[in-house]
């Protein structure tokens, strides 16, 4: 069964009726481009088939009532007077819905199942397919328009400022917005999107190691933090505005930390460009070479990558069907991904997870993910 037969049965076995209405959101993975969001730079990522959907039907009461199939857990909220609380999948919920509310939309009551199919913590966004599906619930609850763009904004509201985490735009801008079979170029500081198309002959992997971190817990702030600094030494609002030229010319004034932050930011942005001119070339063994670069570079000077992550990729690397492979994510533990022949995937995907398997004693999961549409709403019969 997929997940609308699924959600179905979990909504009418919950609230004795028919949903009226399906949304959902896909998760993300990164191609290249890490870090680059928050500092104004580029990014190139596409929505995977693993996604989170939500059943609905309206209340006539200012309330949202939220099943939760994953947590086994209910979200019961009004919607006047609600206030963030200690951090759990609710509050993503509860943000969503103040940002829209901020934003001047007027909300009216519903209740839901909520269900999901992107791995926890592995990086691949499953807190951004939540705001985006939550906020396509109440679009169509209310029969509300909004731009992907501005939905973007409002779940990168719920990061920073409901949340408290120093996040970019990229995971709910690629949510959003994704266009199957292309990956999507955004310019974090316009906020302009360029469709970028995956090869036919190539097929996209993404290699979860198994091991997890927690955002909140982890130095991702510190690095934004470190990345402020050096955009400061520059004279700069960010580190997008600095020319490798420019960085080579004062890099020896610069304190070593945010040194090397700054080397990443400023090479990664030249590299999501050059992968960009890659794919639509065509050109996979460019790009892939490009996603190699990147991983040395988080490795090296952002140091976001763990043992985990460089075994993956370079397993991955090791194997000649793959064009290359990076980490993806916020760092420290989560996926790869690489980009492979489609005519040797299935061989890729075994040789990879036994010698990764192997070597760390961890148990992977690799999955194969074709990229798909952005959130929106959802055909019953889909």
């Amino acid at each position: 069964m997929n997940q609308v037969t699924d959600i179905v049965n979990s909504f009418q076995q919950r609230y004795g009726t028919d949903p009226t209405h399906f949304v959902r959101a896909p998760g993300r993975v990164n191609l290249i481009g890490e870090h680059t969001d928050y500092n104004d730079g580029f990014v190139l990522p596409m929505a995977i088939e693993h996604d989170i959907h939500i059943a609905l039907e309206p209340l006539d009461v200012p309330e949202v009532h939220l099943y939760s199939t994953n947590f086994d857990a209910e979200i019961r909220f009004p919607l006047d007077g609600f206030t963030r609380q200690e951090m759990s999948p609710a509050e993503y919920v509860k943000g969503m819905t103040r940002a829209l509310q901020n934003n001047g939309h007027t909300l009216s009551g519903w209740r839901g199942v909520i269900t999901g199919d992107i791995p926890d913590g592995a990086g691949l966004s499953s807190s951004a397919a939540t705001e985006m599906v939550v906020g396509q619930a109440f679009a169509v609850r209310g029969g509300l328009t909004i731009t992907p763009t501005d939905m973007a904004k409002m779940g990168q509201w719920v990061e920073n400022e409901w949340l408290g985490l120093g996040s970019g735009i990229m995971d709910q801008m690629i949510s959003a917005s994704g266009v199957a079979g292309n990956a999507l170029l955004i310019d974090c500081r316009s906020l302009e999107t360029e469709l970028v198309p995956i090869p036919d002959d190539t097929t996209v992997f993404i290699l979860d190691t198994g091991t997890r971190r927690g955002l909140v817990d982890s130095k991702y702030n510190e690095r934004r933090q470190q990345c402020e600094a050096a955009a400061a030494f520059f004279g700069v609002p960010k580190l997008r505005d600095v020319t490798f030229e420019q960085f080579t010319a004062r890099e020896a004034d610069l304190a070593e930390l945010p040194r090397k932050r700054a080397r990443h930011i400023i090479t990664e942005n030249a590299r999501v460009l050059r992968a960009r001119d890659a794919l639509n070339a065509g050109a996979a063994t460019e790009f892939g070479q490009l996603m190699n670069e990147s991983h040395v570079s988080m490795r090296d000077d952002f140091e976001i990558s763990s043992p985990a992550l460089d075994a993956m990729v370079r397993h991955a690397q090791n194997h000649p069907g793959c064009f290359g492979a990076r980490m993806t994510g916020g760092g420290f533990a989560g996926c790869a991904v690489a980009l492979v022949r489609r005519e040797v995937a299935e061989a890729f995907g075994k040789i990879v997870a036994e010698a990764y398997a192997q070597e760390t004693g961890n148990e992977p999961q690799i999955y194969v993910s074709q990229p798909t549409d952005g959130a929106g709403p959802v055909l019953q019969d889909a």
